[in-house]
């Protein structure tokens, strides 16, 4: 089906969706593409940033379904790439290479697109790939994609054990029981375990039941462990004084899903 071009007006609405954006004002971009898509319904242009702004609403499958009507778009490097971010989003790294290989074939100097390369491949645990990617990304944009933190892995260790020991002693009396566990990155399994799938670039997680659903009928054992991700915390923070304030948030956020809070909560206490 053809569609006719935007006009210079709507263009301009479109413009200032990608601006909100930016600026983090995700409900009052839903509000201004919503009013564009009810004056040109379906229209490919308008499911492009329609896809975007449901990414940031975190709803990968909607931004998916949206963009199945987007292909005729004015922009394919942009389609293929929040195709990609999405397949992303979903734990779906082969598709989420495909696209975002695609994406760069149309606009090579896409360094959004290489910064989401560079993570895809570490998941299909090809490093070097990852690097190239990486490098890319810094190359065309460094202030946006600086390098990421590199610590051994013994030293990351031991700033993860100075963090604990920083944290409040009423925290730090739960570890006894719930361990801190570094992996590398979450494994697919655990990202795809609820649904929607849990993002790939989470800091930490905790895996278990916390204490609030536990009884004195329950079987004895480990009820669980939390996890810190090494390479998503390198890649997030810019020195060791940023990590390690992020271990000891990331760890105290985690203990308070142990201890039964939501997100409101741990919000309201500071440590979402």
């Amino acid at each position: 089906m053809a569609y006719p071009t935007l006009n210079e007006t709507e263009w301009e609405t479109v413009q200032t969706i990608w601006d909100l954006l930016d600026q983090g004002e995700t409900e009052h971009a839903r509000i201004e593409v919503d009013a564009l898509l009810r004056r040109r319904p379906g229209h490919p242009d308008l499911r492009i940033v329609d896809a975007a702004v449901a990414l940031e609403e975190a709803e990968a499958e909607r931004a998916l379904e949206t963009l199945r009507g987007a292909e005729t778009s004015a922009d394919p490097a942009l389609f293929f790439h929040l195709r990609a971010m999405a397949h992303y989003d979903l734990a779906r790294f082969e598709a989420a290479r495909d696209d975002g290989e695609r994406a760069i074939t149309v606009r090579p100097e896409m360094a959004d697109t290489h910064d989401l390369l560079s993570r895809t491949y570490e998941y299909l645990g090809d490093p070097g790939r990852a690097a190239e990617h990486g490098d890319d990304a810094r190359r065309i944009d460094p202030a946006a994609y600086p390098h990421p933190l590199e610590i051994g892995r013994d030293e990351f260790d031991r700033l993860v054990e100075e963090s604990l020991t920083e944290l409040h002693p009423e925290i730090r009396r739960h570890l006894d029981e719930f361990p801190v566990v570094v992996d590398s990155l979450p494994r697919r399994e655990i990202l795809t375990a609820e649904q929607p799938p849990l993002s790939p670039d989470l800091l930490g997680l905790f895996v278990g039941r916390h204490l609030m659903d536990r009884s004195v009928h329950d079987v004895p054992g480990a009820p669980g462990a939390i996890y810190l991700f090494r390479r998503n915390l390198l890649r997030w923070c810019h020195d060791q004084d940023e990590l390690r304030r992020e271990i000891r948030i990331t760890v105290q956020h985690e203990i308070g899903h142990l201890l039964g809070l939501d997100e409101q909560d741990l919000e309201d206490r500071g440590l979402a």
